[in-house]
């Protein structure tokens, strides 16, 4: 269990690096996303053939699943583009709107009640986006983009969830990963025609980067969790994510020195966003207690 509880932690600090290689990563984020989808695809088709895992699916389930990984690509060309605009702190902070649209797409979309709890809860994370981006003047491209990120991650996640009943989770990577890299190859030409860059091949660094980022953070973020899950639950292991933007946050301190831009505003709108968190996540407890009382009377003795 010690293991598993610090394999979850560094799972966690591995997710929250996504955002530092956003800002490492000198390519638009366009390519960006193209590079480290393509590169992830290859080196997960790699691996699941060795481990003799690879399981073949009819052509209409790769669409079905390509269709919700290009779904993932359009998330991560907007967060990328969040922090470029801006900075990793900024970044990571939108995708705490999370909860407010999945809060109003998940009841559209499963046809069930919508919760005023979830809403009025989400609602101080709204409420603290605002006070960064009325204070803060200089982020306010980025903070947009943020807010279309955390929006686009919503519907991913509720559709994933839905498509992913009848497949494996390594079947979902894989074809998600290759449905997102063949979508953004046929959107790239247009997306680099009004966005022209003045190189499409990553230099030496950037393609460490990048190596870096598909393979520890992609596919080996996905081993970590799958290990990580075989003794966790996985209700755990999703309240303990809520952590990721705040192991971002201090990274980001620490390699790009972004406290010295970050101003008055900003501290309190992240708060007004960790209560936020913080309330979502008792309310999430709270009704996990109702609906699994034996577990908790187990664990209180």
């Amino acid at each position: 269990m010690k293991e598993a509880f610090i394999k979850l932690h560094l799972s966690i600090l591995i997710a929250g690096g996504t955002g530092i290689f956003g800002k490492l990563i000198s390519l638009n984020e366009g390519l960006l996303v193209w590079y480290r989808m393509m590169f992830a695809s290859v080196m997960f088709f790699l691996l699941l053939s060795f481990l003799k895992k690879l399981r073949k699916v009819t052509l209409g389930d790769v669409t079905k699943i390509g269709s919700v990984g290009l779904l993932l690509a359009l998330h991560w060309i907007f967060f990328y583009g969040s922090i470029k605009a801006s900075n990793v702190s900024i970044g990571v902070v939108c995708l705490s709107l999370m909860s407010i649209f999945t809060a109003i797409f998940e009841p559209l979309i499963n046809r069930h009640r919508i919760s005023l709890r979830e809403i009025l809860f989400s609602l101080v994370a709204v409420l603290g986006i605002v006070l960064i981006f009325h204070f803060d003047t200089r982020y306010r491209v980025g903070i947009c983009m943020g807010v279309i990120s955390s929006a686009l991650a919503s519907l991913f996640t509720i559709v994933n969830k839905k498509v992913a009943v009848n497949y494996t989770s390594s079947t979902m990577l894989l074809y998600e990963m290759l449905g997102g890299f063949l979508g953004l190859s046929c959107i790239l030409p247009f997306y680099l025609h009004h966005f022209p860059v003045s190189s499409i091949l990553p230099g030496a660094q950037d393609l460490i980067y990048l190596l870096c980022l598909a393979s520890v953070c992609t596919v080996g973020l996905y081993i970590l969790q799958i290990q990580v899950l075989k003794v966790i639950s996985a209700f755990t292991v999703n309240l303990s994510y809520n952590l990721e933007p705040i192991y971002s946050i201090i990274g980001a301190m620490l390699i790009f020195q972004e406290a010295k831009d970050l101003n008055f505003s900003f501290y309190l709108g992240l708060g007004l966003i960790v209560l936020s968190v913080v309330l979502q996540t008792l309310n999430v407890l709270s009704q996990h207690r109702k609906f699994t009382p034996s577990f908790f009377v187990k664990w209180k003795r």
